[in-house]
């Protein structure tokens, strides 16, 4: 299997900026759908190559590396022969399904599409597309150039070509994958967040602090991050939507506790805001 020579990822923030480098470093084309701010995107992918640098994990200059980033400002701009989109909005149904129609409209017949959805049913984003068996999931992690996973997520109609596809390139990335069947929340994010919400009832209820939570799950367990930093790094607003969702699909068990609803209203939102379990400003 060959590099994709050329990738689309639409959303510029944290994750999509995280992937557009991942692909940019492998040697791939890349262009960023992004409306908001064009300028930012293409920032985070070099602020992330500035880092990797310093690691020493690029075989280029990060300048080389970037200049096969572009951006355009909308979905409807996107190239028509791209190898892969990977739509990487915010965790809304209703968004993601109107960027993913926008995206089957203007690329290729051929053109792998990707969403990197934590939560959100395959099955049912894919239904937008004309044809449903070229889309698949492509779950990422942050940051995702660090990162050794990505969840690939095969809906009923997912044509067996993609997925093989699209786990000869995340080998080629030099990431591992999970292969799972599309159901809510997939493996990893309601594993993730059913951890998440028993700890922040934990601290609601005054069992412990975040640290000695935290703590107890990485000295106790071999977790190399603890649940609620954890929640800092996702974000808690990302967090408390994806819990929602899995509420509604599995049931009370994944109902978000009071003290992480309080917390996003008042723009606690974690390592983003500065503020979330963790003062991010002494950090």
């Amino acid at each position: 299997m060959t590099v994709p020579s050329y990738v689309g990822v639409v959303g510029g923030g944290r994750m999509g900026a995280g992937i557009a480098q991942v692909f940019a470093q492998l040697g791939s084309q890349v262009v960023i759908a992004e409306a908001a701010d064009q300028k930012a995107a293409v920032d985070r992918v070099s602020t992330g190559l500035a880092r990797a640098h310093e690691r020493g994990k690029l075989d280029r200059t990060p300048e080389e590396i970037l200049a096969r980033v572009s951006t355009v400002a909308g979905p409807d701009e996107l190239p028509a022969d791209l190898d892969l989109v990977i739509e990487a909005v915010p965790e809304i149904p209703s968004l993601k399904i109107e960027v993913l129609a926008l995206i089957d409209k203007t690329v290729s017949a051929s053109t792998v599409i990707a969403s990197n959805t934590s939560s959100i049913s395959i099955a049912e984003l894919g239904a937008a597309l004309s044809d449903p068996s070229r889309f698949i999931g492509m779950h990422f992690f942050n940051p995702v150039p660090v990162s050794e996973l990505v969840e690939i997520v095969r809906a009923p109609a997912t044509s067996s070509d993609v997925v093989a596809k699209v786990r000869a390139w995340v080998g080629l990335l030099g990431k591992s994958e999970v292969l799972v069947n599309d159901s809510p929340g997939f493996a990893t994010s309601r594993l993730g967040v059913c951890l998440g919400l028993e700890a922040i009832r934990m601290l609601e209820e005054g069992v412990a602090d975040a640290e000695s939570i935290d703590r107890a799950m990485e000295l106790g367990y071999k977790h190399p991050m603890g649940p609620l930093r954890s929640t800092d790094l996702v974000g808690l607003d990302v967090r408390l939507a994806i819990a929602e969702h899995l509420a509604s699909t599995l049931g009370d068990r994944f109902t978000p506790p009071q003290l992480l609803r309080d917390k996003v209203a008042r723009g606690e939102l974690g390592r983003k805001s500065r503020n979330g379990f963790y003062d991010w400003e002494k950090k």
